[in-house]
């Protein structure tokens, strides 16, 4: 009597097929037992773990042909198992690796179900999404899903040095992928430059808006001050990587005067806009807190005035009011005064001006990712700092959402146009003279 199976061939698996996903899985419930004490999701890892077993087994079917028949034409075989593990909620847990080799038994064959989940890809994701979420590493282990006493046992991966290894591979790839970023099709409309501290650490970063309104992180530079050399680096970079440097721009700044120069010997027609909030705080750090209530007041009213002209005059009578009995508060006020009305002037309407009038958007893109390094109590280099500010800014960034006004931006874009139109001849002049 013919059987079967002496009549039908083995299937033949090639070296690359897709993962073997079975019909059906038989889960031993006897081997659950011990964790339904431990709640449901040990409950699950464990049946998890048993399916994870059975999908191995099929792909090393796959691959190898069924086990214990005899197939002159397949092209790998079983090579018996070894220790192994698999990722599991941001551990290491221990298994058994299936090994697979050539039929003439020169190679090894990659077995694809057990690579998939044994990659430490997801380890590294989890480190960098805690540690941006202010987990320390000393406390690493606690932000992980219960998975059951003897899956724990066994886990490995969560101490202080490897979460620190994964964590500095992540940043240091976040870091490359900021400042490798193609910037040849951005439409920038408006750019914005700020600093911030780390320890003794300076970094200058850049955020780019785009003609839809998109905030993006466009690069950041480390340096000791926000000097004109670093602030120039940053911008040259930002060049370097296809940021169209020749079309008109709206920069706003805080006020540096480094920043301001390099922004100039950069960009063909940049548009300074200083903050008018810097301003104001300038402004008031000459007064007494009676005085400098009234001076803000009469200074916000200015910066609200649609008419640029007027809001100047009024800015100007008020530092002449200053000027005997606050005369630092009347210079204060008067340097790069006419560079606080520039959104004034370009008629931007209310809804996007009080985005451009102030540097307050790159300051909560920096209150982020300077929250989220709030563990970290010792910087040891500016390496550091630059790879935890660019996993902090690609972190914020998330977060983003479109610029309020943003329909209003491509108007903007024609009026920085027909500013620069207007201007150009006497700017080329200057430039001939110089030169």
């Amino acid at each position: 009597m013919t059987k079967n199976y002496q009549t039908k061939r083995p299937r033949v698996a090639t070296l690359e097929h897709e993962i073997a996903l079975p019909e059906s899985v038989n889960i031993a419930v006897a081997e659950l037992a011990a964790n339904v004490k431990e709640g449901l999701l040990a409950l699950a890892v464990g049946a998890g773990l048993q399916v994870l077993g059975v999908l191995i087994e099929e792909s090393v079917t796959a691959v190898a042909g069924p086990k214990g028949l005899h197939d002159p034409d397949r092209v790998a075989v079983r090579h018996g198992t070894e220790a192994g593990a698999v990722t599991l909620g941001g551990r290491r847990v221990g298994v058994r690796r299936p090994r697979v080799r050539t039929a003439d038994n020169r190679a090894e064959v990659a077995v694809p179900a057990y690579d998939l989940f044994a990659s430490t890809e997801l380890l590294g994701e989890l480190a960098l999404e805690r540690m941006m979420a202010k987990l320390s590493t000393r406390r690493y282990h606690a932000g992980l899903e219960p998975v059951g006493a003897a899956v724990q046992a066994s886990a490995r991966s969560t101490s202080r040095s490897a979460v620190s290894r994964r964590f500095v591979a992540m940043t240091e790839q976040a870091l490359a992928e900021m400042m490798g970023a193609d910037l040849t099709e951005l439409d920038l409309v408006a750019l914005m430059i700020d600093g911030v501290h780390f320890a003794e650490h300076l970094c200058v970063v850049a955020l780019g808006i785009s003609i839809d309104g998109t905030k993006i992180p466009l690069g950041l530079v480390e340096g000791s001050t926000e000097n004109t050399t670093v602030v120039t680096a940053l911008l040259t970079d930002l060049a370097d990587r296809g940021l169209d440097v020749t079309r008109p721009v709206l920069v706003v700044i805080d006020g540096a005067k480094a920043l301001a120069a390099a922004v100039r010997a950069v960009f063909d027609r940049p548009l300074i806009q200083r903050c008018q909030l810097h301003k104001i705080r300038n402004v008031e750090g000459h007064l007494d807190k009676a005085t400098a209530a009234t001076v803000t007041k009469k200074m916000r009213a200015a910066y609200r005035d649609p008419d640029p002209l007027v809001a100047q005059a009024g800015l100007e009578a008020l530092a002449r009011d200053l000027e005997r009995s606050h005369p630092g508060a009347a210079s204060s006020l008067r340097e790069g005064l006419v560079e606080t009305l520039t959104v004034n002037r370009l008629e931007v309407p209310p809804t996007l001006a009080r985005t451009l009038r102030s540097t307050n958007a790159i300051e909560s893109m920096i209150e982020i990712y300077r929250d989220h390094s709030t563990n970290v109590k010792r910087w040891r280099d500016g390496t550091m700092a630059l790879r935890w500010c660019a996993a902090g800014m690609l972190e914020a960034a998330k977060q983003f959402r479109r610029v309020n006004g943003h329909l209003h931006l491509p108007a903007l874009r024609v009026a920085l146009d027909a500013h620069f139109a207007d201007v150009t001849p006497a700017c080329d002049t200057h430039e001939e003279e110089a030169a």
